[in-house]
């Protein structure tokens, strides 16, 4: 079976993930980096942040342009195991 027959994504694609962690120093610096791991053209500059209504956690949207299947796993892994890290969607 091929890939576009086993993923309901069209890859190459640009592909929002959400990361949730803790509002702390460098969170999102971090996370940029996880990402670049495995799209090294990612740019820390398109992520969008939101904090929570108390201000202890905080939101990142990281779209990035994914050409595979196997790509955007290992970024979700990559970001799922982080210590800084509560929730990936």
């Amino acid at each position: 079976m091929s890939e576009t027959q086993d993923s309901l994504i069209d890859f190459p694609c640009d592909f929002p993930i959400k990361v949730f962690g803790v509002a702390q120093q460098g969170f999102a610096q971090a996370m940029a980096e996880a990402v670049q791991l495995h799209a090294p053209d990612f740019s820390a500059a398109s992520i969008e942040m939101r904090a929570s209504s108390g201000v202890k956690y905080l939101s990142l949207t990281c779209t990035v342009h994914v050409t595979s299947r196997e790509q955007l796993d290992d970024i979700y892994r990559t970001l799922s195991g982080h210590p800084m890290v509560k929730m990936v969607l």
